[in-house]
């Protein structure tokens, strides 16, 4: 049976602020979202340090860091007017369908 997928109202390419956590207060961009597990890989947040073996391809080995996803309830879009993190809600004008900051109402810039 297929895994439910959870409705993500951040977009990648989105700056966010981790509200909770170890790495609370920290601000980094959207790198990539997870729906099936309701997370979001954040540059510069939840990294790691994965050993890695020497194989034929990669003779060094070593130690690798990298980006683990983070649990998308523990960031907020951080709006530029008041520099905290806020929620998003959407409206509907003339058919198209906007986010909007909660906290002032604004319409969020499009990153594309």
């Amino acid at each position: 049976m297929a895994q439910a997928l959870y409705k993500i109202r951040l977009k990648k390419g989105d700056k966010v602020m981790v509200r909770s956590g170890k790495y609370k207060g920290q601000v980094g961009k959207i790198i990539a979202t997870h729906p099936r597990d309701n997370k979001v890989t954040v540059e510069g947040i939840n990294i790691i340090k994965r050993h890695i073996k020497k194989t034929q391809t990669n003779p060094a080995g070593g130690i690798k860091e990298i980006t683990k996803p983070i649990d998308v309830s523990k960031v907020g879009i951080l709006d530029p007017t008041g520099k905290k993190p806020t929620r998003l809600k959407y409206s509907i004008t003339d058919g198209k369908k906007t986010r909007h900051y909660a906290s002032t109402g604004k319409e969020v810039a499009t990153n594309g």
